[in-house]
């Protein structure tokens, strides 16, 4: 199975989920290097506000990306420039919120990425994103309930980290 592309989706749905952030999603031309890609490749990039998709980049990968901004503070928010950093609680508030948003994107949803992370390699001790999202990921969502990056009921609250 291949994981879900940003140039599989509905682009002005994805752009204006983002833009409930103030993020800006800016489309690389497929022989173009992505600008802010820490990883290279197909991978989307951040500078600034800006996420960079091109049709190649997986949707999980432009999602992940778009949440470290949302989750990181004002400060590592203003000087951001590919790498976005961030601890290891904070990487775990970023997986459970980009799951989260994974549902108000109709090509997405739950299932999907469930499946696109486990293709793509992301780690977790029970061995399945759907078993950490759904047995052992109680830290990731009180660590975005304390930020208000979501609220009690689990829902995004559409703001971003102050």
């Amino acid at each position: 199975m291949t994981v879900l592309r940003y140039g599989e989706i509905d682009k002005q749905r994805f752009a204006r989920l983002l833009s409930r952030y103030q993020l800006v999603v800016i489309e690389s031309k497929k022989d173009q290097d992505i600008p802010g890609s820490f990883w290279g490749d197909e991978e989307a990039g951040l500078i600034d506000n800006r996420l960079y998709c091109r049709d190649d980049t997986p949707l999980h990968s432009a999602l992940h990306e778009a949440c470290h901004y949302i989750c990181m503070d004002q400060t590592r928010r203003k000087g951001l420039h590919t790498n976005a950093g961030g601890d290891y609680a904070e990487e775990n508030g970023v997986c459970y919120l980009q799951i989260l948003l994974a549902e108000y994107l109709p090509e997405m949803g739950l299932s999907r990425m469930f499946s696109d992370m486990d293709e793509w390699g992301y780690s977790f001790r029970l061995g399945s994103a759907k078993r950490w999202y759904d047995e052992d990921a109680e830290d990731a969502r009180d660590w975005l309930l304390s930020y208000q990056l979501i609220t009690p009921a689990g829902q995004p609250s559409w703001q971003n980290r102050l």
